[in-house]
């Protein structure tokens, strides 16, 4: 199973950028679908991006053309840079890797992202 530390949420005004980090370990990171998921308080987890280990990506429509979703296999690093923020995309942020061969899910721990108006 695959470790996950995600890092870079704060606290952003309207219109601001943020940058979200994380760092795998335990598996190479090639093998793993990685994704970035948020919880809203009072809501359930929603998807926001996917990219595959092919650099295949996917945004939720809630954040197309304000989000970009990267990874960097050799350092087992996936990034989601999030630009023109919004109230709404205050959440915790986790990190997601999904195992191909096994179809196993991996969490991080979650990163707060606050955006005021």
């Amino acid at each position: 199973q695959v470790q996950l530390v995600e890092s870079g949420g704060g606290w952003v005004q309207t219109g601001g950028s943020l940058r979200l980090s994380c760092a795998a370990s335990g598996t190479m990171l090639m093998l793993h679908t990685m994704g970035w998921y948020r919880q809203a308080p009072g809501k359930q987890r929603e998807l926001v991006a996917t990219i595959t280990s092919g650099g295949s990506a996917n945004y939720a429509d809630s954040v197309k053309g304000r989000f970009t979703i990267s990874r960097d296999n050799a350092k087992k690093m996936v990034y989601l840079q999030m630009n023109s923020l919004k109230p709404e995309d205050t959440a915790v942020y986790y990190c997601n890797a999904f195992a191909i061969v096994s179809k196993t899910y991996s969490w991080g721990q979650g990163a707060q992202v606050t955006v005021s108006s």
